[in-house]
């Protein structure tokens, strides 16, 4: 019975990651607004509902080393093409455990509320729920599979002050029922990859999320 994303993201959450065999695992979208790839270590999942024999041969196709070829721009392009679907940027995955207790700082829930972080999110993701902090504001939903994920933002003035790290940790105490709390860092922004692992976020792989057009 071939894996579902879901199952696979579930076990990686948990340290069980797919073979490092230099394979490519290709499993149907979870929805209709969720595809693109993931590449854990020595081996990649794409998450699409185009023919895998297409996928593979593309990938075949895409001179450079195997292992990265699930992520190689070629590849990008071409599946962006096929599917008539946009990117912003390769993300380091990040995923850490649900904390039990309160928050470590004061929050306020935010609704009806048309922050751009919130709008944004809810392009995303489902059951999308925003809080503020005095300087920063969390957001939670669910995102690609179903899976919890968190964003967040630090004003200007408040930066360089560890704030960062903890409205990554307060998130892990927001998650339902302490489940899996995923999240995604662009590669580039340094400072948001040290707040999420300094707040208890491990990486897993790299992800590029294909979004609908």
């Amino acid at each position: 019975m071939q894996r579902t994303l879901a199952d696979i993201l579930e076990a990686a959450a948990h340290g069980a990651f797919p073979p490092p065999d230099g394979g490519t695992t290709v499993v149907p979208q979870p929805c209709r607004r969720d595809a693109g790839v993931i590449a854990f270590t020595g081996h990649s999942v794409v998450f699409t509902d185009e023919d895998p024999r297409w996928v593979r041969r593309t990938l075949a196709a895409v001179a450079c080393d195997p292992l990265a070829a699930t992520m190689n721009p070629r590849f990008l392009a071409a599946l962006l093409d096929r599917t008539g679907r946009s990117m912003d940027t390769i993300d380091l995955l990040t995923v850490a455990s649900g904390l039990a207790g309160d928050p470590p700082l004061r929050l306020t829930e935010l609704t009806d509320t048309d922050h751009p972080r919130e709008a944004r999110a809810r392009r995303r993701r489902t059951d999308v729920r925003l809080w503020a902090a005095d300087g920063g504001v969390i957001v939670l939903g669910r995102g690609v599979a179903g899976r919890w994920e968190v964003a967040i933002e630090v004003d200007d003035e408040r930066r360089h002050r560890g704030l960062g790290r903890v409205l990554a940790t307060a998130a892990r105490h927001l998650v339902p029922d302490g489940q899996p709390l995923w999240s995604q860092q662009a590669a580039g922004n340094s400072r948001s990859v040290r707040a999420f692992q300094a707040a208890g976020f491990r990486p897993v792989g790299a992800e590029a999320l294909l979004l609908g057009a």
